[in-house]
Formats: structure tokens, sequence, C-alpha cells
């Protein structure tokens, strides 16, 4: 594959590097980026070439991809000094992080001045879905941009084209986030308070799941990461903060009032304070465990 053929991927942390690991094992020539050296030696080993710069990577490929950790560190690597703006071979950024639509829209704006669409593109499912390949895709941009990307995509998991407006699929992302989160804070709730009430949380389970009080926590995190007590879904809790903070202030400023949600904004802000921040977002259970039993808020 030529240079001009090859895929740049910048930022293969958590979720970045199995995304980067498959397009890779689906024979396609990455030139990656990060700043912890022990990621890009494992894509490296791979097959992947190793950037030493957000510029090398826009310098090089046509197609590139970001996965990155907050608002600020996108805007930095999208239009910075010698960032992705700034490059020579770049034509599409494919943005998979979680950034909200206000500034998704103000760095597709400045990339746009240069001539380089932007592909709004999240991605739900943890990186267990990263890892396999099912992740749900919610993509926004202009529909010749996401045609060029679909095959790309279907690498990662199955798209849905949200609209052709970079932020919409931020927005998208963020109400799907926020509705995970607030399941998990109240499911933790419900299950705190039966166990204390002297309810089997594995008959708790099934009746939830067979009835109307179903939701992603039950099915999923309840049963594989607080039963069994690993606590190792994959998602820390700080980041928990900073997407449910994103979706009430955008709630907010489209004129939702945002009392439920603002609520279990406070309840993860809490947990986060606690010292909380790094800790997987099942742990939350953990936390409500220690309020309910009278010792304080240290877990």
């Amino acid at each position: 594959m030529s240079e001009s053929q090859k895929i740049g991927f910048i930022g293969v942390g958590v979720m970045g590097r199995p995304m980067a690991r498959r397009l890779i094992e689906a024979g396609h020539a990455l030139v990656v980026f990060d700043r912890d050296e022990a990621a890009l030696a494992e894509l490296s080993a791979l097959g992947a070439r190793a950037a030493k710069s957000v510029r090398e990577v826009a310098d090089t490929a046509r197609i590139i991809f970001t996965s990155l950790p907050t608002p600020a560190v996108f805007r930095q690597v999208a239009t910075g000094d010698d960032g992705i703006v700034s490059g020579s071979a770049v034509k599409i950024l494919v943005d998979l992080s979680t950034v909200g639509s206000r500034t998704e829209k103000e760095v597709a704006a400045s990339l746009l001045a240069k001539g380089i669409e932007t592909v709004d593109a999240p991605v739900s499912g943890g990186a267990a879905g990263a890892q396999k390949g099912t992740l749900a895709i919610m993509a926004a941009g202009k529909p010749a941009a996401v045609d060029e990307i679909r095959g790309l995509f279907e690498v990662l998991g199955k798209v849905f084209v949200v609209g052709d407006e970079a932020g919409q699929g931020q927005l998208l992302k963020l109400l799907n986030n926020m509705l995970s989160s607030t399941a998990f804070a109240i499911t933790s709730e419900a299950f705190v308070a039966g166990v204390k009430g002297g309810l089997d949380p594995e008959v708790m389970m099934s009746v939830f799941n067979a009835g109307s009080g179903k939701n992603g926590a039950t099915l999923d995190k309840f049963p594989k990461q607080v039963l069994t007590r690993t606590f190792d879904f994959g998602f820390p809790i700080g980041s928990v903060c900073k997407d449910i903070g994103l979706a009430v202030d955008e709630c907010q400023a489209l004129g939702v009032p945002m009392w439920v949600g603002n609520a279990a904004r406070q309840v993860w802000n809490y947990a986060a304070m606690q010292d909380g921040t790094r800790r997987d977002m099942t742990e939350l259970v953990e936390y409500v465990e220690n309020w309910s039993s009278g010792k304080g808020p240290a877990v």
C-alpha cells in the first residue's frame, strides 16, 4: 500500500488500540501516534508505522482516525500548532472520540477551511466491543465522506448514519451515555436496597430482566462485573463524569431542564471526588454500599 493509501490513527489507548489493531488485522496499513510508547510498540509489532508527531501522521495519511480522551486534547490535536489542520496529505478526519457537539462543530469548521472534511463518529460498546468489532458507530458527515469510510467502519462494528453535519453523532452518543450511566446509578441503588432488605441479588436480577425494570446495567454490567465482583468493564468513573457532564450541558443548552440527568451527574461526580476518578465505572456500586452502611464517603 502506498503512502497516500495509509490510514492514520491518533490516540491508541483503551478504545483506540483495539480499533487500530482490527484495522491492521483486516489488512490496512496504519501510521499511528500516541504519547504512550508501549501502545505504539504493540501496534508496530503488528505492522503499523509509529509516527513521531501528529503532523507526521497528517503529512502521510489521507484518512485519519482520532480516539482522544477530552475536548481540549481533541481540539489541540486537530487544530493546534502542527496539528491535523496543518497536514499536507489528510483530507478526511474521522473522530471516534466523545467530545460534545459544540467542540466537534468548532473543529470541523476550522478543518473545512483547509479543505479537510470531518466525519463525526463516536462509538458505543466499550473496550470489549472495540476488541470484538461489535461497536455501534454513530456517524455524521457529508454523504460522500461517510461513504468513503464505510468499509473501514464495518471492520469496527455497525455504522448508523445519524445526520450529515458534524456534531449530530456527538449529541446522540452523549444521550446514549447519559442513559447508560443513569441506569447504572439507579440500578446500583436498587440492588443495594434489595440486599439490605434481605433479597437475593441473583433472584433480583432475574426478576428485573423478566420485567419492566430491565436495562443495560441489569442485562450486562451487573451479571458480568458487579455480582462477580470483578469490576472490570473497562470504563473509568472519570470518563463517565466527563460524558454525563457534556450531555447535561448540551441538553440544557437545547432548553431541556434535565432534573434526572443532573441528579445522576451529581452521584457520579461525588463518587469521583471520593478518590474514584480512575476506578472502573462498575465500582460505583461499592460507593453506594458504603454510603448506605453509615461509614461515610470513603471506600
